[in-house]
């Protein structure tokens, strides 16, 4: 497996194995973040979408989630799910 210097946690970690998605963005993510970031980003992701009970079929929806995406991605503020409560790490 190859690695990434991820924008999000600003070291080399492991990379994706492809984009995540086609397009300029998949391309971004691909380029620009680990594996490990990704994968945050899809439980953060699955909060957000239980939680706010959003539909993925309405386009709102979608632009809501790719915006919420670059935002968790790049460490700027995003919305939480509030009712999550992280477990004690030890």
């Amino acid at each position: 497996m190859s690695t990434v210097f991820c924008r999000k946690f600003q070291e080399n970690l492991d990379s994706l194995d492809r984009p995540p998605f086609p397009g300029e963005t998949g391309q971004y993510i691909y380029e620009n973040f680990s594996e490990k970031a990704w994968d945050e980003w899809l439980a953060h992701q699955k909060r957000l979408i239980n939680e706010k009970h959003l539909e993925l079929f309405e386009p709102d929806t979608r632009q809501y989630l790719q915006e919420q995406m670059l935002l968790f991605l790049n460490n700027k503020h995003h919305d939480l799910a509030t009712g999550y409560v992280p477990k004690n790490k030890p």
